[in-house]
């Protein structure tokens, strides 16, 4: 990263609070006390977010590890990726999501101080936000306790993209073409290559792996799950 694409932490903080506005997963709240929160990368992180995955399994009342594991860290992924790419699309600011910081007794993010680099002045924008929200990613899968498939979790990761680049377009319908083209861009880089394929001109997206939500009691299968449309589908 050159030192002359750093942004100022007055541009992040304004970047971070505008698309806030959005609500959901795009509020990334900058700064605060550290109480009641915890390092995400040293602890939740190197740990498998064993107490969120615990905690979905309860709210879901299933007793398979995997799906409490999966569903989790399909929303953690949309925590991940909706700030950042909002930032990206609408002020030009990349994020640096390094520290990072989980509160103890939920899933909510927080960054303890502004950071992040114009997107303009970097050699490939796309590949500094997937690395930054792939690393958080990677980070959790290496911790976890439960054995789930690799691209499951890919999936999960591609999901959570399309997922929050489809609520952006809806807010901001003048973002279609470069929010389009970035999204793109981003499937086709590391371990989201080969997830899935937009579908269509709203970012529809088609998985090639599933959460396993519709395994829960009363779950169902998600919009873009690869088993959409099939009947008696196995695990």
């Amino acid at each position: 990263m050159t030192e002359h694409a750093q942004a100022s932490t007055e541009a992040v903080t304004a970047a971070l609070h505008d698309v806030a506005t959005l609500g959901g997963f795009f509020v990334l709240p900058v700064g605060g006390p550290d109480e009641g929160r915890h390092p995400l990368l040293d602890r939740s992180s190197a740990r498998g977010f064993t107490d969120l995955s615990a905690a979905v399994a309860r709210r879901y009342r299933t007793g398979e590890p995997r799906i409490g594991v999966s569903i989790a860290h399909l929303g953690h992924a949309a925590r991940l990726w909706s700030p950042a790419l909002a930032c990206v699309l609408l002020h030009g600011i990349v994020p640096d999501l390094t520290e990072l910081r989980r509160a103890d007794d939920g899933p909510a993010l927080r960054l303890p101080r502004p950071a992040g680099w114009y997107a303009e002045r970097l050699p490939d924008p796309a590949l500094t936000l997937n690395e930054q929200v792939m690393r958080h990613l990677r980070a959790l899968e290496a911790g976890l306790r439960v054995k789930i498939a690799p691209r499951l979790l890919d999936g999960n990761a591609a999901s959570a993209l399309v997922g929050s680049a489809h609520v952006l377009l809806s807010a901001r319908p003048e973002l279609r073409e470069p929010l389009t083209n970035l999204t793109t861009r981003l499937l086709s880089t590391g371990r989201l290559a080969g997830t899935g394929v937009i579908t269509g001109p709203d970012l529809t997206f088609r998985r090639r792996s599933c959460c396993l939500y519709y395994r829960v009691p009363n779950g169902s299968k998600c919009g873009d799950c690869c088993l959409a449309g099939r009947d008696g589908p196995s695990a």
